[in-house]
């Protein structure tokens, strides 16, 4: 199975939910599933299982999910298959669903269960004809390429005034501005959050820069572990999140100071973790889902770095994924962002050129982070990546992300 997660955010731009986005398998390499055989195992909901294996609580914490139902599965036995708690979950149809008494009726059943519900792609002209359905929505996510969100906004308020509107497609920070102003809807998707940077119109704050130049220099070989400590203790959330990151491992010792917890890691996993730890402090004043997707896209690289055939350059794709977004995170031009770290050429080739051996992986991971399956299916033809080599890659990409970020999750 493919799937991604897909942030839904409030107007100020912090992730209020996230929408499940999934594909069961290749269908440019089963068309047979075009046909007839999309009916195969489609009472099972896909994405469950990913909750299941991920957990609730970590995978989206006092968050809402979107899990999409076809017109199979919603007659399947929903909490048999994910027992977990209602209220976190909103079980989101396709405009295609048929507005039959079959369906309102079992749709009213499921609400009297707890569960929530949201609909999609529902052309406009249906609106009359699924009032019947539509009364019994929750949300109702609205593409803002398609739609005039002010007069949705209007029309839904005045017949159908308890939904919530999501306004999907923002592919600009514009329409994501003139959508908030108007106050149209509760929750906004879109690719516009990370757009990449074009004009460098901010100096680097000076606690950015100091970020900068520890990165830069564990980034150097062979550096020196006692002058990594030293510019670490002069910033009081790295040095915490040092210390709970070496407390696992001094479980019969005391940590004396920082350059022993430093120490302790040693270079190799004191370079990740500073890596990792520094991107999540530059991207403090940026929106939260940066710093998941900026994590996410390097661990996933990592990852796959095998199935691209490039096993012996892992760190060198973690580092690219890692950076991907540091245009956006510095406010810079990607050239010039870049030009204040140290990377390899190659790193360098792939966000600046979008060329040379890392372009593919990246293009690769960003088309399946935004869940555009059919060029996914595309490239892992042209790739020779199995399904199941994909989704174990990025499952354990999210696994690590939680793991990471344990503690905050924790509380």
């Amino acid at each position: 199975m493919l799937v991604t997660l897909i942030p839904l955010f409030d107007e100020n731009i912090k992730v209020s939910a996230y929408s499940l986005y999934t594909q069961k398998a290749n269908f440019l390499l089963h068309p047979n599933l075009l046909g007839s055989g999309s009916n195969d195992g489609a009472a099972q909901i896909e994405g469950f299982e990913l909750i299941l294996n991920m957990g609730l609580e970590t995978l989206s914490p006092a968050k809402e999910i979107f899990v999409p139902v076809n017109e199979i599965s919603i007659f399947s036995d929903i909490p048999s298959q994910c027992g977990l708690p209602h209220e976190f979950f909103v079980l989101l149809l396709k405009g295609n669903i048929p507005c039959t008494l079959m369906y309102i009726d079992r749709v009213k059943a499921l609400k009297k269960m707890g569960y929530r519900f949201a609909i999609r792609k529902l052309p406009v002209s249906s609106y009359e004809a699924y009032h019947d359905l539509l009364v019994l929505m929750d949300y109702v996510m609205l593409d803002c390429e398609e739609i005039d969100i002010s007069k949705a906004r209007i029309y839904f308020n005045k017949v159908y005034p308890n939904i919530r509107l999501c306004a999907s497609n923002i592919t600009k920070t514009e329409t994501f501005d003139a959508i908030c102003q108007d106050k149209s809807c509760t929750l906004y998707e879109g690719s516009f959050y990370r757009l990449p940077v074009t004009k460098g119109n901010h100096d680097v704050a000076p606690l950015k820069i100091n970020y900068i130049e520890l990165m830069n220099l564990v980034n150097t070989e062979d550096f020196d572990l006692t002058k990594a400590a030293d510019i670490i203790g002069h910033d009081t959330a790295l040095v915490i999140s040092l210390l709970r990151m070496v407390n696992h491992m001094a479980v019969n010792s005391e940590i004396t100071s920082i350059r022993h917890a430093a120490a302790m890691l040693g270079q190799k996993e004191l370079k990740r973790w500073i890596n990792t730890a520094v991107v999540n402090q530059l991207c403090s004043d940026k929106p939260n889902e940066l710093t998941r997707l900026s994590l996410l896209r390097a661990k996933f690289a990592e990852n796959l770095a095998p199935a691209f055939e490039l096993g012996g350059k892992a760190s060198e794709l973690f580092l690219t994924g890692l950076f991907s977004v540091l245009d956006i995170i510095l406010d810079k031009p990607m050239e010039e962002a870049l030009s204040l770290v140290k990377v390899s050429r190659d790193i360098e080739d792939a966000l600046i050129r979008q060329s040379g051996i890392f372009a593919e992986p990246l293009y690769f991971i960003k088309q399946y982070e935004a869940g555009n399956w059919s060029e996914v299916s595309r490239l892992m033809i042209l790739e020779n990546l199995d399904t199941q080599t994909v989704y174990d890659a990025y499952i354990a990409a999210l696994k690590w992300y939680r793991d990471l970020f344990s503690d905050t999750y924790k509380k």
